[in-house]
């Protein structure tokens, strides 16, 4: 099993999963999510990270995260409450939803918690009344071009209504500090950040010749884990970003990043089990114990993962599907495996983000269980 000519999950701990673990079962890399937090630090020394939670809030995953110096962003109670729990201090969490609950607000609100994205005019009422003075962004919309998994319908405004409501937020009683925006998630042009950037420069001159003076630039997340191509890597979109903010900012400007996917994607290694096999239609079908449902949701979005198997044999295109009764449950429809027979193991890679934060238990199956490794998976 090789994956960019390095050793997959390492035989000795498919075995100890086999003989010790039911499957499903995520593994999460904790010298990947070391890696890739250094990475980052290292690429955008200006910038200050906060996790996009969302992204995979495991406790552990938080905790390490949190140990290693990085900032927390949110968009609900239950994640908050999470943070609070493991003693994450409110100093390092932001929430860059720009829908939020009332009681969402007044949680954060109490537990000092400063920093809000809002994109409405029924969020600043919300907020103003809610969260009096707190320093808020407006998200713009920018295009998603590049992106696997687009996020430009559901929020943001344009540059005239981002003006307008930076305006209106100072009236209210909050106070103006930045602009947020999203390129969508998994994406793999760097120029979008680029482009995202021009854009916010026309917003922060405007309202600086009505006596708004911003802060600060949230530049959101996006950026891309490895699935089965290779995608530009934070080091050659860092040089975008950082040439951009260059061109188009002042020094001073403080710089906000909210990766998620790209600090525990490539950390997952989710173990499965052949739980059954038949021909439809002419074409085989390997049936696992994860499916879309509890686990890989994002195939249904078109996320393509790497996926191996110990077993050895001639491969041939197959159907590779999970367990439940829906016919919307199937992983791949080109994958091509060996010959597989019931209780053979089957490996996904990349697979540390949005898994078992996306999974339910519909039709009874459990989401798999998730353990920490300190031994390098792939």
């Amino acid at each position: 099993m090789t994956r960019n000519g390095k050793d997959s999950v390492s035989e000795i701990i498919v075995e100890q999963i086999i003989h010790d673990k039911e499957t499903p079962v995520l593994i999460l890399s904790t010298d990947i999510i070391q890696s890739k937090y250094h990475q980052f630090c290292e690429a955008l020394p200006e910038s200050k990270i906060y996790y996009a939670v969302k992204a995979n809030p495991h406790p552990d995953t938080v905790k390490l995260l949190y140990e290693l110096g990085s900032g927390f962003e949110i968009a609900s109670e239950g994640e908050l409450n999470l943070l609070l729990q493991l003693g994450v201090s409110p100093s390092r969490i932001i929430s860059s939803n720009p829908v939020k609950t009332p009681s969402f607000i007044k949680n954060a609100y109490s537990s000092d918690i400063k920093y809000f994205v809002l994109d409405s005019h029924s969020e600043i009422a919300k907020l103003s009344q809610l969260a009096p003075e707190s320093k808020v962004y407006i998200r713009l919309t920018v295009p998603n071009d590049g992106s696997e998994w687009p996020l430009d319908r559901k929020f943001g405004v344009e540059i005239n209504d981002a003006i307008e409501l930076l305006v209106e937020s100072k009236e209210a009683n909050l106070k103006p500090h930045g602009i947020a925006f999203h390129v969508g998630s998994q994406c793999t042009n760097p120029n979008a950040w680029a482009n995202a950037i021009e854009k916010s420069k026309v917003v922060w001159e405007s309202v600086k010749s009505k006596g708004i003076e911003l802060k600060s630039i949230n530049i959101g997340g996006g950026f891309p884990c490895e699935y089965t191509k290779p995608v530009s890597s934070i080091v050659e979109i860092s040089q975008v970003i950082r040439r951009s903010l260059t061109m188009n900012f002042p020094p001073e400007v403080e710089v906000l990043a909210e990766p998620g996917r790209a600090l525990v994607g490539e950390a997952g290694t989710l173990i499965s089990t052949v739980i059954g096999k038949a021909m439809h239609d002419e074409r085989l079908w390997f049936y696992l114990d994860v499916g879309v449902f509890n686990g890989l949701m994002e195939a249904i979005g078109g996320i393509k993962y790497k996926i191996t198997t110990p077993k050895i044999g001639t491969n041939r295109k197959c159907v590779l599907a999970g367990p439940s009764c829906d016919s919307m449950d199937i992983i791949s429809e080109d994958i091509e495996l060996p010959e597989l027979d019931i209780g053979d193991i089957v490996i996904i890679m990349s697979t540390g983000a949005y898994t078992t934060c996306y999974a339910s238990q519909f039709d009874g199956f459990r989401i798999p269980d998730t353990y920490m490794s300190h031994e390098e998976l792939i």
